[in-house]
């Protein structure tokens, strides 16, 4: 299969200190290159994987000196996924909300794997609009706000 995995450009994959999201993430993005399966990972550049890495921040963005809009970065890596969507069987992204609305527009199937707070009311309203897309919590208790 071929597999995107999108990660958040906070940290590196694996991140070099705190860092659950892209933890997850090295996890499953090396367990599936192990699988035989071709991964793309959409990561920051100082990231570390067997995968075919796909630098969308030369490096972490907590690490970005003057780094004022954290998630202009983020906005371009998913635009920079999605135009590719035709290269990838399954689209797995880990940004929470943030590219939904986007994966509405493109035949790839999309799996968002939610990391976040999910209790918060303007997030309970993008994944309420946002349905087509496969969406995983981390626990039970993660989704108890949306059920």
């Amino acid at each position: 299969m071929r597999i995107a995995q999108v990660a958040p450009l906070y940290e590196s994959v694996p991140p070099r200190g705190y860092g659950g999201t892209e933890r997850v993430v090295s996890y499953l993005t090396e367990a599936l290159v192990d699988l035989g399966h071709r991964v793309t990972l959409f990561a920051s550049g100082d990231s570390l994987t067997r995968a075919t890495l796909e630098p969308m921040a030369p490096r972490a963005l907590r690490e970005a000196p003057g780094l004022l809009d954290p998630i202009a970065p983020h906005v371009r890596m998913l635009g920079a996924v999605y135009r590719r969507a035709k290269e990838f069987d399954v689209i797995h992204c880990h940004t929470d909300y943030l590219g939904l609305p986007v994966a509405e527009y493109v035949d790839t199937p999309t799996v968002v794997t939610l990391h976040g707070r999910l209790d918060l009311p303007q997030a309970e309203a993008c994944y309420r609009e946002y349905t087509p897309s496969a969406l995983i919590s981390i626990s039970d208790a993660q989704r108890a706000p949306l059920t």
